[in-house]
């Protein structure tokens, strides 16, 4: 006789779990208000009493409510994005600037998007009109795109400035100025003043400047001191020659200031010292320099304008503009600009460059004073 096991087979059954997503209808329900109300409360705006608001973030933390972050900024027209446009990103001032624009959004929830051409050969800074900003600022101008923008080093046109007062997006300048805009600026005239004034200091006489072709508002404002240092000089009459580069975009460049300073060196007499627009188009004008054996500053005193770290490693004379500070000091400015209720006023924040002394301009002994040169413009 076969011996039966029963088998005993057990049937698990599995109750599946609905997760229910809260809305603001649920919300009103249990507040007993309107979904009007519930909005408002969210949304953070006036009309409704504080115990009624109160009434409703009770409600909702009892529904274990959390409201959509994107719609919410879709709700109050936020986008969480700031977009700066520039003439170009492969530049060490820019970057520098970038790195105090994303310092001071290290602890808010902003998204960087930046307009700024893609090919290097994008002449942006080359007609500051509508032909060449067009690109980049309609599509930082696109609705929904950003809640502010920063405009770095842009000239702008009474058109531009109509279309981006008439948004109501914030708009802050750096390394520009606008009357209908606040900016951030170092001042640029003072610099090539100062940097002029120091070598005419030290007994140099046939000094010549580094400048760009296109002249746009910065290195317009350099050469201007450059100017005006030699008419508040009441000495001799000195050498006043300007190399103009036609590197763009990167006249500011190493490039830029090789080649200018080729040029400077094919006249006679020769300069003995050089202020450079910029710190790159310096290093460029000691590489021509070492290239026709003239020693630096022995043979010719170097001067250049922004203080980059490579700068400091070549013992370069410059005057110091604080990019970094300029850059996050204009993005806290935005972005009390965006969340301010109404239009702040406007207001310009002007740095005064800082001259910093270095080997690359040494004392000019007085018996190698060269006699007065004549005045010539090459722009």
């Amino acid at each position: 006789m076969l011996a039966c096991k029963r088998l005993r087979t057990q049937f698990i059954t599995f109750t599946p779990l609905l997760f229910v997503s809260t809305t603001i209808y649920d919300i009103a329900e249990r507040a007993d208000v309107s979904t009007a109300t519930v909005s408002r409360v969210f949304n953070d705006e006036s009309g409704v009493s504080e115990d009624t608001r109160q009434h409703v973030l009770d409600a909702a933390a009892a529904l274990n409510y959390r409201p959509h972050a994107s719609a919410q900024n879709l709700a109050r027209q936020h986008t969480n994005q700031i977009a700066v446009v520039a003439p170009v990103v492969a530049n060490y001032f820019y970057m520098h600037v970038m790195r105090g624009i994303q310092h001071a959004l290290a602890d808010r929830d902003m998204d960087l998007m930046v307009h700024a051409p893609a090919n290097p050969q994008d002449r942006i800074h080359e007609q500051p009109g509508p032909e060449s900003l067009n690109t980049y600022m309609a599509r930082a101008l696109q609705p929904g795109r950003n809640d502010g923008i920063l405009l770095l080093s842009m000239p702008l046109t009474d058109e531009w400035a109509d279309r981006l007062a008439e948004t109501s997006r914030a708009v802050v300048l750096v390394d520009g100025e606008h009357p209908r805009f606040e900016s951030f600026a170092v001042d640029s005239r003072e610099g090539g003043y100062k940097a002029t004034q120091h070598l005419i200091d030290r007994g140099y006489e046939r000094i010549g400047h580094i400048t760009v072709e296109y002249d746009p508002p910065a290195a317009g404002a350099r050469g201007e001191g450059y100017g005006q240092a030699f008419g508040d000089d009441n000495g001799a009459v000195r050498d006043n020659r300007i190399a103009a580069s036609d590197e763009r975009p990167f006249a500011f460049s190493e490039k830029g200031g090789y080649r200018a300073m080729k040029t400077l060196l094919e006249r006679e007499p020769r300069p003995d010292a050089v202020f450079a627009a910029s710190d790159m188009q310096a290093m460029g004008a000691m590489q021509a320099a070492h290239e026709n054996d003239l020693r630096v500053p022995e043979d010719l005193a170097i001067v250049g304008f922004d203080d980059l770290e490579l700068s400091r490693c070549a013992g370069l004379t410059t005057l110091r503009q604080p990019a970094r500070t300029m850059g996050a000091r204009a993005t806290r400015t935005l972005l009390r600009r965006i969340e301010a209720a109404g239009a702040p006023p406007v207001s310009s924040t002007v740095f005064s460059p800082e001259l910093v002394v270095r080997r690359t301009c040494g004392e000019r002994p007085e018996s190698e004073a060269a006699s007065p040169g004549f005045v010539l413009r090459d722009q």
